[in-house]
């Protein structure tokens, strides 16, 4: 999708519902167990941020940023997963999170993104991170400069998103079960699977309905 298209589209981004928990539930696998918002609050959940972001590429069609994590031992070492992290206390709310992490890791500058919307909350059990996403657009080519915390910049055709056939399943292991069908994207030939595959389905639905 060119560039041009996608922000005439978004134009209408507050008129779409979000899919909340009937999006995600489309990458949870079956064996994974469903927390309510009250069994979420009672694990006292950390807070974190993530941006979505979305910009044009040289030939101006719309991309946007996915990291593969360096492999630094933690939880989500080696995973794929948007900018972001932790909140911290001197963030004013999880939207500054979401742009400091984005410049920390990859080198955006928080006055160039335009943040547009903020996604569902996603609960990640292994970690007890709960996650707020929001979509952002850069409206030129980033120039990225990756910390020690990226391994890689995985930059993905947004109509690679909408393309329903790269929708998979796959045999994973997970922290609760070994060897599980498992949902998941196949974005530049990675597996995409977890809360950012969960985060990115609300964002197609989203996108698709509007």
């Amino acid at each position: 999708m060119e560039f041009e298209s996608f922000l005439s589209l978004i134009s209408n981004l507050d008129k779409g519902n979000l899919g909340g928990f009937h999006s995600h539930i489309k990458m949870i696998p079956k064996e994974r167990i469903n927390f309510s918002p009250e069994k979420i609050l009672q694990s006292n959940p950390k807070k974190a941020a993530v941006l979505a972001l979305f910009y044009p590429d040289l030939n101006k069609e719309t991309k946007f940023l996915l990291t593969l994590r360096a492999n630094y031992g933690g939880t989500h070492a080696s995973q794929i997963s948007f900018p972001g992290g932790k909140f911290d206390d001197s963030d004013v709310d999880l939207k500054n999170t979401a742009l400091r992490e984005t410049f920390e890791e990859v080198g955006i500058e928080s006055n160039r993104i335009e943040i547009l919307k903020q996604m569902s909350d996603t609960f990640i059990p292994p970690s007890n991170f709960l996650v707020s996403p929001f979509i952002g657009i850069h409206h030129n080519t980033p120039i990225f400069n990756f910390n020690h915390e990226v391994e890689a910049l995985i930059e993905v055709k947004l109509s690679d998103l909408l393309n329903d056939k790269t929708i998979a399943i796959k045999k994973l292991s997970t922290s609760y079960m070994k060897n599980i069908d498992v949902p998941c994207f196949i974005l530049n030939n990675y597996t995409v699977w977890g809360a950012t595959a969960m985060i990115l389905s609300e964002i197609k639905d989203l996108l698709k309905s509007l």
